[in-house]
């Protein structure tokens, strides 16, 4: 699962997001969240929208969910060892993989505090939408890495 705040308008982006997914739901379950763009937002300062953010983001999560938050401080791993992660979590019987893209202003400090496990898409900053696009296609990536198919060259 992928849970991202606010929501994908660029019709280009929206079409390459839905292919990936639809690849993906080939090999297992995927769906995409989208946490409501917080209204009056502008008035807000970006503690107060992160805040709000946050507890959206923490309101979605379930019990035993395995949750990675994308941070620019995050572990970065090569498309393999992404696959590896996502492979060993379900053989260790993990029920739902979520990965989680914050806001504007990135995460609350309660998000942090109850997601430790942050992966890092790039040091390079890229808009939201990007990184939805980017990393759905990782995750369909990972699961023919997993499958041995030939989608993937080292």
């Amino acid at each position: 699962m992928l849970i991202a705040v606010g929501k994908t308008s660029t019709g280009y982006i929206t079409r390459a997001i839905e292919e990936y997914a639809a690849r993906i739901n080939h090999y297992m379950k995927f769906e995409i969240a989208a946490v409501p763009d917080i209204k009056g937002a502008r008035s807000l300062t970006p503690d107060a929208q992160k805040e709000r953010e946050g507890k959206a983001i923490l309101s979605m999560l379930q019990p035993g969910d395995a949750v990675v938050l994308l941070d620019e401080r995050g572990k970065e791993l090569t498309s393999r060892q992404l696959a590896e992660t996502i492979d060993s979590r379900a053989c260790r019987g993990v029920k739902r993989l979520v990965y989680i893209i914050g806001g504007p202003y990135g995460f609350s400090p309660e998000v942090y505090a109850a997601v430790p496990e942050r992966l890092s898409l790039s040091r390079m900053t890229f808009t939201h939408e990007m990184i939805r696009l980017f990393f759905t296609e990782q995750i369909y990536r990972a699961m023919t890495i997993i499958r041995g198919e030939p989608y993937h060259h080292d």
